[in-house]
């Protein structure tokens, strides 16, 4: 698999997303540094949140084969600027995360606007708690 580093705002579902990728239990754990999983980079969601942060993404991201962005279903605000995967020397990857509680396609529509905005190249939605696409997004990461 390849070395993959996840960025999202806080609460977007990063840590989880881990932990059913590497087929652990879910537990909620809020990620308060980054931290080196095996193959994944976990980031903290304030980097995002606190863009004084930004380059700390960056320079994490040297040390990944993919960058992917994290879009919750249920977060309906900016997050990424217009761009923001150019300041990244790798591939990007969009996953929309928390599908299993979509309640109106528009949430879906703009969720993926924001990452297409931001600048992945392409885009996977899933559930880390259903496991709706888990195997496709793993499919990616290999």
């Amino acid at each position: 698999m390849k070395r993959i580093i996840l960025i999202g705002p806080i609460g977007s579902g990063k840590t989880t997303l881990t932990q059913r990728l590497k087929n652990q239990t879910i537990t909620y754990n809020k990620t308060q540094a980054i931290e080196f999983i095996d193959n994944f980079i976990d980031t903290p969601g304030e980097y995002m949140e606190h863009h004084q942060m930004l380059n700390r993404l960056q320079m994490t991201a040297v040390d990944a084969d993919l960058v992917v962005l994290l879009q919750s279903i249920t977060y309906q605000r900016l997050v990424y600027p217009s761009g923001f995967c150019s300041m990244f020397t790798k591939p990007t990857l969009g996953v929309i995360t928390k599908i299993d509680q979509l309640h109106h396609e528009s949430d879906l529509s703009y969720a993926k606007k924001m990452l297409i905005t931001a600048g992945v190249q392409e885009i996977i939605a899933v559930s880390a708690l259903t496991n709706q696409n888990i195997e496709l997004l793993r499919s990616k990461l290999s």
